[in-house]
């Protein structure tokens, strides 16, 4: 996925943006490390209690997240692009191998990137959607305040990792 491909589109996706003093690798580290990933990866009380990551185009992208009245959701997906410390593209719409799946709960793509800035690293998680109802049905899950509550769970835990 090229920056020319990933401008967000409106009626498709969903954006957040987010500027932190903690370095990128730091927060690259958070997002590719399964040990850190199962700390912050889905709004507590959420938890995540399953990860697997083969950090590779086409490598599967795997986790849990378990809810506290007993939800549980179990979600496979495919590495599409992983550009180290830089950005981190993956789908739920292919399984590992590229090999297309059907995502019952919600398939999208997500597109993460961490720029160096004055500040520090400006974050952006970009949620593509085939089309505008999958996009508002995910927006209307939560997107902005459980995609921001994830990121500020990020940041915390990325303050642990040396």
């Amino acid at each position: 996925m090229t920056k020319e491909n990933a401008k967000p589109d409106g009626h498709l996706d969903l954006v957040l943006t987010r500027t932190t003093s903690v370095p990128a690798r730091i927060l690259w580290r958070a997002w590719t490390e399964p040990e850190h990933i199962k700390k912050w990866f889905c709004p507590r009380p959420w938890r995540t209690t399953a990860c697997e990551l083969d950090l590779r185009p086409g490598g599967k992208f795997y986790f849990v997240m378990e809810g506290p009245a007993g939800e549980r959701h179990e979600n496979v997906g495919c590495f599409l692009e992983v550009v180290p410390e830089r950005k981190l593209t993956w789908t739920s719409a292919l399984g590992p191998g590229f090999r297309p799946t059907v995502d019952p709960f919600l398939s999208f793509t997500a597109c993460i990137t961490f720029e160096d800035t004055a500040e520090g690293t400006r974050y952006t998680a970009v949620a593509l959607h085939r089309n505008d109802a999958d996009r508002q049905r995910h927006a209307e899950m939560g997107f902005e305040q459980g995609w921001g509550t994830a990121f500020d769970q990020l940041v915390e835990i990325a303050g642990t990792i040396k």
